[in-house]
């Protein structure tokens, strides 16, 4: 028994390991053409969370709230694949999450639908907006994918070795101080390394956005695990062989990609966000 029970595991493990690498050289080689392709790719990521999103959070008696968020969402990336400005676009995306908001009280309904509608959105307009199609662009999102998936490999296999107090007990128990720790100064390493392998000479800055990105990645996949537990469910969906659903995987990519895109707003605008950082 204990023989079996071993290999299921390492078969599981296996199967996570091989989806994730073809998964990884499949949105590499998406963000490397850049342009419409990545566009396409933050649409297809966003309107397929939004699935999730809805699944996950069974709103199921509200379906024409939910087909209405679902037009407004894909107005908003169909907008992103376009590109038309991404500020009229985040605009929109309020607009329509109000007007959501509204209609799902005024109905009687929870707020979980226009909640969604407002994630999804900004998480596809991150993207969308952050690879662009020059240089900087490219930089940013290699950035933000060294960043993010390094804390994820290294938050796992830290608290796994070190083990030691919960992060947040009440929401994944799986998650340690340690690993949250471990995650930290991986996605560090891993932002400083890209940066100075793209010749960047602010590497200070970009050490401090890397640390910051780190945390919101681990932050975003806390978020999940409790919308998740506030449901009742495991896995946001069954379209990744190994790891679960779309929302599964890109929690902390897009919480940690909006966080990237609010600075290049803030310092660059949001048409030109690796600009600010990212620019030469």
């Amino acid at each position: 028994m204990t023989d079996s029970g071993s290999a299921g595991k390492m078969s599981n493990l296996q199967l996570r390991i091989i989806s994730a690498l073809v998964l990884a050289v499949v949105v590499l080689a998406i963000t490397f053409a850049g342009g419409l392709p990545f566009r396409l790719l933050a649409a297809a990521i966003a309107g397929a969370m939004f699935y999730e999103w809805c699944a996950m959070t069974r709103a199921t008696g509200n379906a024409r709230q939910q087909f209405v968020a679902s037009a407004f969402l894909a107005a908003i990336m169909l907008g992103a694949i376009l590109g038309y400005s991404s500020v009229s676009l985040l605009i929109l995306l309020l607009f329509s999450t109000m007007l959501s908001a509204v209609e799902c009280r005024v109905s009687g309904q929870n707020l979980w639908v226009p909640a969604g509608l407002l994630y999804c959105g900004l998480s596809g307009i991150s993207l969308a907006y952050l690879r662009g199609a020059d240089a900087a662009g490219l930089t940013a999102i290699l950035f933000l994918f060294a960043v993010v998936w390094t804390t994820d490999i290294c938050a796992y296999f830290v608290g796994r070795s070190v083990g030691g107090p919960k992060l947040a007990p009440a929401i994944s128990p799986g998650k340690t101080q340690s690993g949250a720790l471990g995650g930290a100064v991986g996605g560090v390493l891993a932002g400083y390394a890209v940066a100075l392998y793209a010749g960047l000479d602010n590497l200070f800055p970009i050490a401090l956005v890397a640390f910051f990105l780190s945390l919101v990645s681990q932050a975003g996949d806390l978020f999940e695990s409790w919308v998740k537990r506030r449901h009742g469910v495991k896995d946001s969906g069954g379209l990744i062989p190994g790891h679960g659903g779309v929302m599964d995987r890109a929690d902390g990519l897009v919480a940690a990609a909006f966080a990237l895109y609010a600075i290049g707003l803030l310092l660059a605008g949001g048409d030109i966000p690796a600009q600010a950082l990212f620019g030469k």
